[in-house]
């Protein structure tokens, strides 16, 4: 099965869009690749799938028509909606995700990836506020941003190499829509040599236990005090991780209720000095921290949860050498 790959250069204000079409089975599919955004056109001539029934990623079709000459399907989807996932290599800027029909049985499922390939430009790196919009619920959209940021945090990093030893700023944020004031927390942090984790990918635990930093126990990395409730600021010593490859920083980022904090929500952080974890948001209660050496559980709340106020952001390539 032929995969629809659309490949132009990258740029900020201005893209040319190219258009491709494959067939698979009696379908044909359409791809037209924008800056932002990608559209597909699915259209049977024999209607063997009901196209209401067909989903880019997570998203139904924005149209759906059904007559004589057959079935046609059309999504419109922004990227980093509908379960589109961007992949950053040293070249390559790529967005990806499926057609699928979901409900149908596995004698007649119909599975077709789609894929966006850019050109990466030198000096890009991921927006501090290119949102992930993710629905929380009826309490309306939050967009969570993270980015390699300069030693000040003045503004994104123009460098994405590190020597061994420096150290790396990091800032992620949440913007709030119409959403009560919420705490920004970053669960977890796992370095990585693959874009996207699987089994048997090499793993570097940065942040692990539901905000326990623990590569502050044996290095100098540390989070740094906060200007606001909605960003939290990490700066990472470079380790010897994966030297001279690509590495990639895999977070779960947490929105949580800044007066209601437990061992399962939480950022700690090793004080070698006294030998003890200590919650940086407020050190009366590091106590929620004692759990960093063992297993770390927190309770789930009605309405706000971890769940439903999470991402997973992927942060890379960066280089250490």
């Amino acid at each position: 099965m032929l995969q629809p790959i659309v490949r132009m250069p990258f740029f900020l204000f201005f893209v040319f869009s190219m258009l491709a079409v494959f067939s698979v089975a009696q379908a044909a599919v359409t791809v037209d690749c924008g800056k932002n955004s990608v559209s597909v056109r699915w259209v049977d001539v024999n209607s063997q799938v009901d196209p209401s029934l067909l989903r880019l990623g997570d998203c139904p079709p924005t149209q759906v028509s059904v007559n004589p000459q057959g079935s046609e399907a059309v999504f419109y989807a922004e990227f980093l909606t509908c379960n589109i996932r961007r992949l950053v290599t040293t070249n390559e800027i790529r967005f990806e995700t499926e057609i699928t029909s979901p409900t149908l049985s596995k004698s007649t499922s119909f599975y077709y990836p789609v894929a966006c390939v850019y050109e990466r430009k030198e000096d890009w790196v991921p927006p501090l506020y290119g949102p992930l919009l993710f629905h929380t619920h009826g309490q309306g959209d939050l967009a969570f941003g993270m980015a390699l940021m300069k030693d000040d945090f003045s503004d994104v990093a123009t460098t994405t190499t590190f020597s061994l030893g420096s150290m790396i700023p990091i800032a992620a944020s949440v913007a709030q829509q119409n959403h009560q004031p919420l705490l920004l927390l970053l669960d977890e942090c796992f370095a990585s040599t693959t874009p996207e984790l699987a089994p048997d990918s090499p793993v570097y635990p940065l942040i692990t236990n539901k905000g326990c930093l623990v590569d502050s126990k044996n290095a100098n990395s540390k989070f740094l005090p906060r200007n606001q409730l909605s960003e939290i600021r990490l700066s990472l010593q470079a380790f010897k991780f994966a030297t001279g490859e690509d590495v990639y920083l895999h977070c779960r980022l947490v929105a949580w209720e800044p007066r209601d904090l437990d061992s399962g929500n939480k950022a700690c952080q090793y004080d070698r000095t006294s030998s003890r974890w200590v919650l940086v948001d407020d050190p009366s209660q590091s106590s929620l921290c004692s759990c960093c050496d063992t297993n770390c559980q927190g309770r789930k709340k009605r309405g706000i949860t971890a769940d439903s106020t999470a991402v997973n952001s992927v942060l890379g390539p960066l280089v250490i050498i």
